[in-house]
C-alpha cells in the first residue's frame, strides 16, 4: 500500500520539511519513516541500534535522495531524549512520530521489575517528554503533527499483559485529550491503535503471534488519518478485532483478552518449580 501523490503533497505541505521518528530501527517506526521519505520529508531517525539506523538512512538516501540525521539513543532515559532535542534544535521539524516502545507479557508476579520500569519509562515517560517538547514547538510555529502509537489493548485491561496494556491506555488517553487541546494551536495529534503487527515486539515480549499484520499494512492508513481523526484503527485485522468486541461490556472484553493473551503467552506461564 502506497500514499497517493495528493496525500504525499498534503503531508509535506502541512507537516514538513523535517520529521522526527522514534523507534525507527524496526517495525512500524521503520515503515512510517520509509513512507515519509517517499513523500519528500527529511528525517531524524532515532532508536538504540545505531547499525540498523545507519542502514535505514543509507537505504532512504539511495531510494529517495532523502536527507537524514541518525541519533542512536536510549529513549527510556532522559539523557537519550534530550540528546534528540539538542540535535533537532535548529531544524524545522513539523512532524513527530513516537513509535518507540516495547511490551512484556506473562504472569505479573513473575515479572522483572527492572524490565517493567524500563518499559514504563520508554512507553510513557519518554513519549510524554517528546510530546510535550514538540507540542510547544509546533504551537509556537502554528502548525505541526504528532502521531502516538497506541494499541487495541489500550481499550481494556489485558490479563497476562497487564502493565503493557496499561502503558498503552496512558498513550491513548493522552492522545485523545491533547488532540482537542492542541487543535486550536494548529497542531494535529493522532492516536494509532493497531492490532498485533509482526516486528521485534513479539520476540521481546515473549509472545507467540497467531494473526498479525505487516508494518506495511498499517503505515499508510495511519498517515492518511493524521489531521482527519483523533484515533485510527489501521488495517482490516484491527477493525475486525475491535468490531467483534464492540458489543461486549468492559468486563466481557477483559475476559476475552484473558483467553487471547493466555494462549499467546502459554509458554511463559509455567508454574514455579
Amino acid at each position: 500500500m502506497q500514499l497517493s501523490l495528493s496525500e504525499k503533497n498534503r503531508l509535506a505541505n502541512q507537516y514538513g520539511p523535517w520529521a522526527v521518528v522514534t523507534g525507527a530501527s524496526s517495525g512500524m517506526g521503520r515503515e512510517l519513516a520509509i513512507c515519509l521519505a517517499e513523500a519528500g520529508f527529511k528525517l531524524v531517525l532515532t532508536a538504540r541500534r545505531n547499525t540498523l539506523l545507519d542502514a535505514l538512512a543509507t537505504e532512504l538516501k539511495t531510494r529517495y535522495q532523502t536527507e537524514t540525521q541518525v541519533i542512536a539513543a536510549d529513549l527510556s532515559e532522559e539523557a537519550g531524549v534530550y540528546k534528540v532535542f539538542e540535535a533537532t534544535a535548529n531544524l524545522e521539524v513539523g512532524l513527530l512520530i513516537a513509535a518507540a516502545g516495547f511490551g512484556t507479557s506473562g504472569d505479573f508476579l513473575k515479572s522483572s521489575l527492572p524490565e517493567e520500569l524500563e518499559m514504563l519509562h520508554l512507553n510513557c515517560k519518554g513519549l510524554f517528554l517528546f510530546t510535550h517538547h514538540y507540542s510547544l514547538q509546533f504551537a509556537k510555529q502554528g502548525r505541526g503533527g504528532i502521531i502516538l502509537l497506541s494499541s487495541i489493548v489500550s481499550f481494556q485491561g489485558v490479563p497476562y499483559a497487564a502493565h503493557y496494556a496499561a502503558t498503552k491506555a496512558y498513550v491513548q488517553s493522552l492522545a485523545e485529550a491533547l488532540s482537542i487541546e492542541l487543535k486550536p494551536q494548529g497542531v494535529d495529534l493522532l492516536a494509532a491503535a493497531p492490532a498485533p503487527v509482526y516486528s521485534d515486539f513479539a520476540a521481546r515480549a515473549g509472545m507467540q503471534m497467531g494473526m498479525a499484520m505487516k508494518p506495511a499494512d498499517v503505515a499508510v492508513p495511519i498517515l492518511k488519518a493524521l489531521g482527519r481523526k483523533t484515533t485510527v484503527l489501521p488495517g482490516f485485522l484491527t477493525r475486525l478485532l475491535v468490531g467483534s468486541l464492540r458489543t461486549l461490556p468492559r468486563w466481557g472484553k477483559i475476559q476475552v483478552m484473558k483467553q487471547v493473551m493466555g494462549g499467546m503467552t502459554a509458554g511463559k506461564r509455567k508454574p514455579n518449580c
